[in-house]
């Protein structure tokens, strides 16, 4: 069985995961099932990456480039079916893209194979317009494309 992630399936390996606590230590936003994902705003999202979460970036390597979240680690979503790996299994992931489409396919995709997640509603866009930093890789002004 596999999770689907737009074209890309992505095969449920690490359901075995060990438990990271319940979604009532998260204020009960936290979701490890794909079918109720969970979407927090970009203030709280702050609040609970200042508390230990792992906020994934999903967008593509020149969006992400142009303007990111601080803390943000990019998979760009493309790729997350060969290295969703890399991701921390005893965090909460807190997943974003530009607008919250692509995010929320990703929250769903990992959900599926065990990590507790949460999408970003709005994605950059809202993060930016809640006037939380954002900064850029090209050594221009950052902006979200």
């Amino acid at each position: 069985m596999a999770v689907s992630l737009g074209q890309l399936e992505m095969p449920l390996t690490c359901l075995g995961v060990p438990d990271r606590g319940t979604k009532e230590d998260f204020g009960g936003k936290v979701s490890s099932e794909p079918d109720k994902l969970e979407e927090v705003t970009p203030i709280e999202a702050d609040e609970l990456l200042r508390n230990g979460s792992y906020l994934l970036d999903v967008r593509e390597d020149d969006e992400f480039q142009a303007g990111h979240a601080p803390v943000a680690h990019h998979i760009a979503l493309g790729e997350l079916e060969n290295r969703y790996q890399e991701i921390p299994q005893d965090r909460v992931i807190i997943c974003v893209c530009r607008g919250g489409g692509r995010s929320a396919r990703a929250a769903e995709a990992l959900a599926g194979v065990g990590y507790k997640t949460m999408n970003l509603a709005g994605g950059m866009r809202a993060w930016e317009a809640s006037e939380l930093t954002v900064l850029s890789e090209t050594g221009e002004e950052a902006a979200i494309i």
